[in-house]
């Protein structure tokens, strides 16, 4: 009768560690699949301009880095530790802020900022994503200090952020820096991955 109760529970453990092994296994291949581009989509090259002095203050001939962001998007919950390491350890140089887009709840700035221990600005502008050609979170965008679109893509090929490899947005900040061209070519970094705006359908 021992024996037997073994043999259950260790059947039964092994659903559930394969049942886990699963869903985690889908995550990651639905994190891996092309965010669909908008019918509407209009692609924005790199050198264009992005108008942001129209929309939010005080960034006026300085680089700007921003980060688009929906609470409710597991991509960009998992993304957070990594763009907050790139603010502390880049923000003496670059001014980081974050945009957040989301279709279905509305956040108050202090909410932002308090959830997510955020000591930089957060706006609520979804016109910045469209003249920036961002259609998914969590992307990256960087401006020159005439606020010319020089990367837009995503931050890591791991969702976790833990491939140092393919720190996409950490090499083009490094580039930029050094005044250099942006060295970021790959197509996953290019590529939008993530949550669709302007709701989250992964």
């Amino acid at each position: 009768m021992v024996k037997v109760k073994h043999i259950s529970l260790f059947f039964w453990l092994l659903f559930l560690f394969t049942g886990i092994a699963g869903l985690f296994w889908y995550n990651e291949l639905k994190f891996n699949l092309p965010t669909p581009l908008p019918a509407q989509y209009h692609r924005v090259n790199t050198d264009t301009y992005i108008d942001l002095n129209s929309r939010v203050q005080g960034y006026e001939n300085k680089p700007v880095f921003l980060h688009f962001f929906n609470p409710t998007c597991p991509c960009s919950r998992f993304n957070m530790p990594h763009f907050k390491a790139l603010a502390q350890q880049y923000g003496d140089r670059l001014s980081f802020a974050v945009v957040v887009i989301n279709g279905k709840n509305k956040y108050t700035t202090t909410e932002i900022q308090q959830k997510f221990n955020l000591k930089i600005p957060v706006y609520f502008d979804t016109s910045i994503a469209t003249l920036s050609g961002v259609y998914s979170t969590p992307q990256a965008v960087l401006l020159d200090a005439h606020h010319n679109l020089y990367y837009r893509g995503n931050y890591n090929k791991s969702r976790y952020c833990t491939d140092k490899q393919t720190n996409y947005a950490q090499i083009a900040i490094n580039a930029f820096l050094n005044n250099e061209p942006s060295p970021v070519n790959s197509a996953f970094a290019l590529t939008a991955y993530g949550c669709e705006l302007p709701i989250c359908k992964k």
